[in-house]
């Protein structure tokens, strides 16, 4: 339980219409008292001057009273609504400051929530997601995970494990029972079960972290057909650095882009080539680590010459599952119109980066990547840790189905859905430490 009361200014910096103080902890009743002069009905507007220690107005507005535990922290929370000057709302924390609160930390409120048990850690999450999003297909997702559609399906899950795992254990603390529990069919058709929907979670995981952290795009090709003008075609900036010279990227360029409020973070590489150049040699060795590791790959062909087999060599190199459009680029030399089509290497796009022509169809196309579509019903925002703990769930149940049904090794199996109950737990902060709650709240704004 905390024992200090904090305050901040809940409202963005600047000018604006209102502006707001936030105040949490054992002293809101005194400092009420002593810059209103009364304590207000819980959960009604009173309007009131705000009065400084010598009793001098500060401000008026409106004093709203939340006692505890019926707060958002969990604990005594007043807010001071006044007018939304910087110097006025400055002047009303110095006050509450004076009287023994002290600056609240960036996310500090919602650390309080979630200690106090009034949010889990996933609704702390999309608190801040929510405030961060860049689209509406983001913000939808964040007020699902914020009314807690994310937690209640992963606590299912986590229910369900332990069932079983309740049964595997009883199973193994009482060997003299007649009946092979171990054995029994129920128990593997309810580990297959659990996999699979594990499976299905991180799948809609997957698409809410991609929506709320975009995915990565490697511009890719030989050298000198267009891959740094169609970079900076995409940023409207002076992005990268373009001459005729061939080779002249050397090193890994990077920029973001927003199309229609959804992040797509572009990489601009250098062209891959037989080298004797050390440093271009670097280059392309970095081009082959950002192909080894993004979503998509626009490669790059001149239009002139046409698609070679080192170019079709590549894309037999890219991981399974990325997805390679490739990009007819100069055909303001070809004389061939813009267009976009689907070809027996992938999806193709004829456009002139010099000339920007075909570029939107490009952005089009970008939008309409697998990942990034409409979200489905059952989709919510979750981030990289998320992913990674349902992940390790999922490995930890399927190793130990194997271990069951290869060697009937009860104990192994055990293990492993400990191990999964505690990846499912640290999702919402049932099993955590306090350095992962540092990174995560320290990413809030400050006041929330």
């Amino acid at each position: 339980m905390t024992t200090d009361t904090i305050a901040a200014i809940a409202t963005p910096p600047g000018k604006g219409g209102i502006g707001i103080v936030r105040i949490s902890g054992p002293l809101v009743s005194q400092i009420c008292y002593s810059i209103i002069k009364t304590l207000p009905e819980p959960r009604f507007a009173l309007h009131t001057p705000f009065l400084d220690a010598d009793d001098n107005a500060i401000d008026s507005g409106l004093a709203l009273y939340f006692p505890a535990p019926h707060s958002f922290t969990g604990e005594d929370v007043l807010e001071l609504h006044g007018h939304g000057g910087p110097v006025v709302m400055d002047l009303l924390l110095k006050c509450v400051v004076k009287l023994n609160a002290r600056l609240a930390n960036p996310g500090e409120f919602s650390e309080r929530a979630f200690l106090n048990n009034k949010i889990d850690l996933t609704e702390a999450e999309a608190i801040a997601d929510l405030i961060d999003s860049t689209s509406a297909q983001a913000a939808q997702l964040s007020i699902r995970s914020l009314r807690g559609d994310f937690s209640r399906l992963v606590n299912s899950l986590k229910e369900r494990l332990i069932e079983i795992r309740t049964f595997v254990e009883a199973s193994i603390d009482f060997p003299e029972e007649e009946v092979d529990f171990l054995s029994d069919a129920t128990l593997k058709f309810n580990l297959q079960a659990l996999i699979k929907d594990l499976n299905v979670t991180i799948a809609r995981s997957r698409q809410g972290s991609l929506i709320r952290e975009g995915i990565t795009v490697v511009i890719s090709g030989q050298p000198n057909v267009g891959k740094s003008t169609l970079l900076n075609r995409l940023t409207g900036e002076d992005t990268a650095i373009v001459t005729d010279v061939p080779g002249t990227t050397r090193d890994v360029l990077r920029a973001e882009i927003i199309i229609d409020g959804l992040p797509i973070h572009i990489i601009d590489t250098a062209g891959l080539r037989e080298s004797n150049d050390k440093i271009e040699i670097e280059g392309i060795k970095r081009t082959w680590i950002e192909l080894q590791n993004c979503d998509q790959v626009m490669l790059v062909v001149d239009d002139q010459q046409g698609l070679s087999q080192q170019e079709l060599d590549l894309i037999k190199r890219l991981p399974a599952g990325t997805s390679a459009t490739i990009l007819y680029n100069k055909i303001d030399l070809t004389k061939r119109s813009p267009g976009i089509a689907s070809g027996k290497n992938g999806i193709e796009i004829y456009l002139s980066a010099i000339e920007d022509t075909g570029i939107d169809l490009l952005r089009q196309h970008l939008k309409k990547a697998p990942d990034m579509q409409a979200v489905s019903e059952g989709s919510f925002m979750a981030r990289r840790r998320h992913i990674t703990a349902l992940e390790i769930a999922e490995q930890a149940v399927s190793s130990g189905l194997t271990q069951l049904v290869n060697n009937g090794a009860g104990e192994l199996l055990a293990v492993d859905l400990k191990l999964a109950q505690e990846q499912l737990g640290s999702i919402t902060g049932e099993f955590t430490n306090e350095d992962l709650l540092g990174r995560i709240f320290s990413s809030f704004c400050i006041g929330k």
